[in-house]
């Protein structure tokens, strides 16, 4: 036993990196004489770690008893955050002694887990705790820097980008004095949708990685390889399609060695080009593409948005019931109401497959009832309001949005209210109304608005309490002006470098309470500086604020008293259209009006026809008339005159005598 303990020792005093499988082997010889050796269990733990071997190092630990586990706490939590068992990771580092749990590789192991967990506020805090605290190694402070660039784009991608402090809002120059910061630096511009200073960071990222010394041909390669994904990412985005090809043709999909990036890099890849490719070759290409097993696993956003391509690319292939099917089954079974994107999203798609993938009047009419039994729908909504507005009839959407709010606000679920003043909801009901010319509605709910999400704790809203603090100043309303004041003040507890901000708390109480706003003048520019360029005083004034053009409210059908009656419009004189057989100088028919029956030239034709045109009085015999007048004055009437022997008698017929 003597000799093992001492062959150990002395191994781990010479021992360096590349020692891991001798100290193995000495740790087990050491655990085979002696059992109870605690100090030889917990290096073979160490050096299963350090081999990678996570699942053993977790069953040594468990095998050690509960004195080694005691005294393996940092590795079993390391170990199962390796493993991917995060929650578990969480829970045993939870676990620690006070003293030991403020360590920096606490710490680190704290932020590695919260930032795998998607858990990024907390990874962010931690980052930001080990950046200020003291203890630091050499070299530390940049790879914290790397990490919490990585944690603040994973912030923005995910909708979260108000909890970044002020001075990471932008990335800076010292980002690009490593790859690793300017690919980082990189991603966030990408989460908020900065392609062009995205693809500067990338081609600054790539550079620095090609000319590092530090690494070998190989490390080169394997870190290259993500840079230039993302770099066709942004290229496609940016609508540089073909550039994106062949930056893709000279990627090998096989050599990147994560299997995440490389089942992103294909989704990418299979992406561009796909509108005109048949949608079932593009479907087989997907089905092909990598599957994650084991601890490879995305984001949520990720996975949310590969689901989102194959929704896509099935609808294509027309497979209408099946995506009906699936994607009602979740939100039914999601919470409802919710503003989630995810949900969201879904309900769009299942519109479309319900549809057949149809737009217009047809469609509307097919996905009305279904928001009769999914009521509190957002997706559903949206669509039905994006039909109508196309179609250029605000005024059913608006119908069916106001309807909507008013069940939010009378439902009784928790997160109702949120829900009900989501930022997306507010703007997209200030849009329509702006479409009629309802001033008044909009500040109203934008005010509304303001009230709701100032009450919150946290910073949720700032872009709808910006704009309804610039909305609601142009009120002349002192009540409109104070909510405002209000709004602003509160954007400027948040951070009082927003310019916005801070001169919009300067207008809202400039009349009002001048001592509020004093400390802030400084920061505004001067008024002799913006009106530097100003030479004709009186020109400017006359000319007027410029200012937005606005649809009129609609108004009354009725013309006023006072209205000058329109001009007629000149009636537009006919050119004159001759007859096919007109030859000039001919004199024309002068009988040409007349009905064919009427004319000198017309001959009727059989017996009939013949006598008739006899008794007519063109050509025929005139019949003579005469008047008799009825009895008791009643009137007259005209008869033909009879015909025979004048003054005759008749004769009467002789009868029987």
């Amino acid at each position: 036993m003597a000799s093992a303990a001492a062959n150990l020792t002395s191994l781990l005093r010479a021992s360096t990196i590349q020692d891991h499988d001798e100290i193995l082997k000495a740790a087990n010889a050491a655990i085979k004489a002696s059992k109870k050796d605690t100090e030889a269990q917990k290096t073979r733990v160490i050096a299963l770690l350090k081999l990678d071997r996570f699942d053993d190092a977790l069953r040594a630990i468990t095998e050690g008893g509960d004195e080694l586990e005691k005294e393996c706490v940092f590795e079993k939590s390391y170990a199962l955050y390796k493993s991917g068992q995060l929650d578990d990771a969480a829970k045993t580092l939870e676990t620690t002694p006070a003293p030991s749990k403020s360590s920096r590789p606490f710490r680190h192991l704290a932020a590695q887990i919260a930032y795998r967990a998607e858990k990024f506020p907390d990874a962010a805090d931690a980052y930001h705790h080990l950046l200020t605290g003291p203890g630091g190694l050499a070299g530390e402070e940049n790879d914290l820097n790397i990490n919490l660039l990585a944690t603040n784009a994973q912030l923005e991608w995910n909708g979260l980008g108000h909890l970044l402090r002020e001075q990471e809002r932008q990335p800076s120059r010292d980002h690009l004095e490593a790859f690793e910061t300017a690919y980082n630096a990189a991603c966030t511009c990408i989460a908020r949708g900065d392609f062009n200073r995205a693809s500067v960071f990338l081609k600054r990222a790539q550079d620095l990685c090609e000319a590092s010394e530090d690494l070998s041909a190989d490390e080169k390669k394997a870190e290259l390889l993500p840079i230039m994904v993302q770099h066709a990412y942004v290229l496609a985005r940016l609508g540089k399609e073909a550039e994106a090809a062949a930056l893709y043709k000279s990627i090998v999909l096989s050599e990147i060695p994560e299997a995440p990036t490389r089942a992103v890099a294909q989704n990418n890849e299979i992406a561009i080009g796909a509108a005109g490719r048949n949608p079932f070759l593009t479907q087989r290409l997907f089905q092909s593409a990598t599957k994650l097993s084991g601890n490879d696993k995305l984001f949520a956003y990720q996975t949310s948005i590969l689901k989102q391509n194959q929704y896509a690319i099935d609808l294509q292939a027309q497979k209408f019931e099946g995506i009906e099917s699936s994607t009602s089954k979740t939100i039914l079974q999601s919470p409802s109401p919710t503003s989630s994107v995810e949900i969201a999203s879904l309900g769009v798609i299942n519109a479309a497959a319900h549809t057949r993938l149809q737009t217009g009047v047809e469609s509307l009419k097919q996905i009305l009832p279904l928001l009769e039994k999914r009521p509190t729908d957002i997706g559903l909504l949206l669509t039905i309001i994006q039909l109508y507005v196309q179609l250029k009839k605000p005024g059913p959407a608006l119908t069916l949005l106001e309807a909507f709010l008013k069940r939010l606000e009378t439902a009784s679920v928790p997160n109702s209210e949120d829900v009900r003043f989501a930022p997306g909801l507010v703007a997209v009901t200030v849009a329509l109304y702006r479409l009629q010319g309802r001033q008044n509605s909009i500040r109203t709910e934008l005010a509304r608005a303001s009230t709701h999400w100032r009450s919150k704790s946290k910073d949720s809203a700032s872009s709808l309490l910006r704009e309804a603090g610039i909305e609601l100043l142009k009120s002349s309303s002192r009540e409109d002006i104070a909510l405002a004041g209000e709004s602003f003040e509160a954007l400027v507890a948040q951070s009082d470098k927003d310019a916005i901000a801070v001169a919009g708390l300067v207008a809202s109480f400039a009349n009002e309470d001048f001592a509020k706003i004093e400390r802030y003048l400084p920061s505004l520019t001067p008024i002799e500086r913006l009106t530097a360029g100003v030479t004709d005083v009186q020109a400017l004034v006359a000319s007027g604020v410029a200012s937005i053009q606005t649809p009129a409210a609609p108004t009354s059908k009725k013309r006023p008293a006072d209205h000058e009656p329109e001009k007629p419009a000149a009636k537009r004189r006919r050119k004159k259209r001759l007859p096919k057989n007109y030859e000039e100088g001919k004199l024309p028919d002068p009988e040409r009006w007349l009905p064919l029956r009427d004319r000198s030239t017309y001959r009727p034709k059989g017996k009939k026809g013949r006598k008739r045109a006899q008794e007519s009085t063109q050509g025929g015999v005139v019949k003579e008339e005469e008047t008799l007048e009825l009895v008791g004055g009643a009137g007259a009437v005209k008869v033909e005159k009879a015909s025979g022997a004048q003054g005759g008698k008749k004769k009467k017929k002789g009868g029987k005598k």
